[in-house]
């Protein structure tokens, strides 16, 4: 077969095929490029295929998206990259990060195994795609809109202060807010219900397409939706007054703060587990009595770009109720809706200066818990999960609001793209057992290795950081997270590694018989000096003063305990500085 025959063949296979996300033990990112790379080798073997003549197209054939009288169904894509890329220089090895012989190990005493990964999901499900305003019609509308954005920021405000007023007139001397609102209550917060659909009117929704009916409460006594602006609450707040789940911190914010509480909101901190304990206990109490209003949540976390779902929390599935999921579209021409990487004060500017912004909400049909899988939690959230995927066509990756706070991290010290730094951090979480938390604070070691701007750190940067030296060892420990041999780590490799030797059941009493080796048997402490001894094998000459400064945190000129515990939970691949000593000792005593 000739070059020429093998592209053309190459663009047939590529152009069209739909690539979905099954349900399968494999990670997202491993099951779009295996079912895209099996299409292009089915074509690659297949005959020379002859030239067929195509008749015009008829309304049928239209792309799922438009209707034949013109009515847009899913978000138009912009002309761009694509959002999969698909590498053909290593057709035959992708199954994991790895390529090659998998290098010595350094972290065998800790009965660590080599680190392996698999493929990371090239995509951004956060990237907002018109965060600026680009090209002459664009700026022609704006400037013609900005009269009528005025009249629209006047509307709002006069929407909002009729609803805060109203407000604070149906919750005037309620005290016991654990028990359900009042009758006449709800009928005042009507006026308010309607003034958030004014709310929305000034925002551009003049009109609002929906699909389906909300099943009655008692059938779904809880309702999901995908999260993709701040225009959802909104929504459902005018359509269905539900109680819905939020963040504490909304609790504090003017005006909203109180409309919030008379929406008897679910308050959580997802950093706490026992706010989250509490959270589900009380979706399951308010689920449980048809005295309250239907429970909401939007089990992504946080917003995305609508192009991808995430990965869901789980809250919502844990109590075992029947559920409606509802989906959410923007459809969009030159606007992107969604409230990703951009600016709230840019995009409500955005919104603004729009002849119209379109929205579509569509209810699907209810998803009843397997009762056969004795209230399998992470079933009942996958079915669900899957029947929003198909029918926003659409596919889930596992980032989930870890990553979101990982970007914004980098970017606001380094001021470049934040999505190299994303990990998929649901994924992470179930693989390593690490939080979003710990993740950041190894996200700041990172980066104080000097990343270059694709996000990548060769081994100069490795060492500096830590005030190493070069030595065999830590090259060894360098190779064993540069799984693809380019002389370069990333952060998911870095997290990852890290994580691996945290995890280890060994970690922590190798770490107590390291300190118990080399600390003072009077004082129970290590000085600095001693510290320098320990690791001049390690380090070429006397100990770095940045070495001494991880170890010896409060700078009091000696490493106790606590330190040195700490100092190797924030820094685990340390340990193996100390595990590289103790085999030195040993065979120093046998001399």
């Amino acid at each position: 077969m000739s070059a020429s025959q093998t592209a053309a063949r190459l663009s047939r296979a590529t152009q069209g095929t739909r690539v979905y996300d099954t349900q399968s033990p494999w990670t997202p990112g491993q099951t779009t490029y295996i079912l895209a790379l099996v299409d292009i080798a089915s074509f690659l073997t297949a005959p020379p295929l002859p030239h067929i003549a195509h008749p015009p197209r008829d309304p049928s054939s239209l792309p799922p998206m438009v209707h034949a009288n013109g009515d847009i169904t899913a978000p138009l894509l912009d002309v761009g990259p694509p959002e999969v890329a698909l590498d053909l220089n290593r057709l035959l090895d992708r199954g994991s990060e790895a390529a090659g012989p998998p290098p010595e190990n350094p972290f065998e005493f800790l009965g660590a195994t080599p680190l392996s990964l698999p493929l990371m999901s090239p995509v951004d499900p956060f990237r907002n795609h018109t965060p600026h305003i680009a090209g002459l019609y664009e700026w022609c509308k704006t400037v013609f809109c900005l009269p009528i954005a005025a009249a629209r920021l006047v509307l709002l405000g006069i929407a909002i202060a009729v609803g805060y007023v109203t407000t604070v007139v149906a919750l005037y001397g309620w005290k016991d807010k654990e028990r359900p609102m009042s009758r006449w209550r709800s009928r005042v917060m009507c006026v308010t219900r309607l003034c958030a659909r004014f709310i929305l009117f000034s925002f551009g929704y003049h009109w609002i397409k929906r699909k389906g009916r909300p099943a009655s409460r008692d059938i779904a006594p809880i309702v999901v939706c995908n999260h993709v602006s701040y225009i959802e609450p909104i929504f459902f707040f005018y359509e269905l007054f539900p109680t819905m789940v939020a963040s504490e911190s909304h609790d504090a914010l003017p005006f909203v703060g109180t409309i919030v509480r008379a929406m008897q909101v679910i308050y959580v901190d997802r950093f706490s587990q026992q706010s989250r304990k509490l959270a589900i206990h009380e979706i399951k109490r308010k689920a449980s009595s048809n005295d309250f209003p239907r429970v909401m949540l939007f089990p992504e976390g946080t917003t995305t770009n609508g192009r991808f779902l995430i990965s869901f929390r789980l809250g919502a599935f844990i109590p075992g109720f029947p559920i409606q999921p509802v989906v959410v579209r923007y459809p969009y021409i030159h606007f992107d809706q969604s409230w990703g990487n951009i600016n709230l004060l840019k995009l409500m500017f955005r919104m603004f200066t729009q002849f119209h912004n379109f929205m579509e909400v569509e209810y699907l049909p209810v998803v009843f818990p397997d009762e056969s899988k004795q209230q399998n939690t992470v079933h009942f959230a996958e079915r669900t999960s899957y029947a929003m995927t198909n029918a926003l066509n659409v596919l889930q990756t596992s980032h989930s609001f870890g990553d979101m706070m990982l970007s914004a991290r980098a970017t606001e010290l380094t001021k470049e793209r934040g999505s190299n730094y994303m990990v998929e951090m649901a994924w992470v979480e179930n693989s390593f057992n690490i939080s979003s938390s710990e993740a950041v604070l190894l996200l700041d070691q990172f980066l104080a290795m000097n990343p270059d701007s694709n996000g990548h750190v060769q081994i100069h940067g490795f060492l500096t950081a830590y005030g190493l030296g070069w030595s065999p060892l830590w090259e060894k420990i360098f190779g064993y997270l540069d799984l693809e041999k380019k002389g370069s780590i990333t952060f998911r490799q870095f997290l990852s590694g890290s994580a691996q030797i945290k995890k280890q059941p060994t970690f922590m009493t190798a770490c107590e018989t390291a300190f118990a080796k080399f600390s003072d048997n009077l004082t129970g402490h290590i000085s600095v000096g001693k510290m320098g001894h320990i690791n001049q094998s390690i380090v070429h000459g006397a100990i770095s003063e940045t070495l001494c400064q991880l170890f010896d945190a409060d700078s009091d000129g000696i490493v106790s305990r606590d330190d040195f515990m700490d100092c190797l939970q924030k820094h685990p691949l340390l340990i193996v500085l100390f595990a590289a000593n103790v085999k030195f000792d040993d065979q120093l005593d046998t001399l």
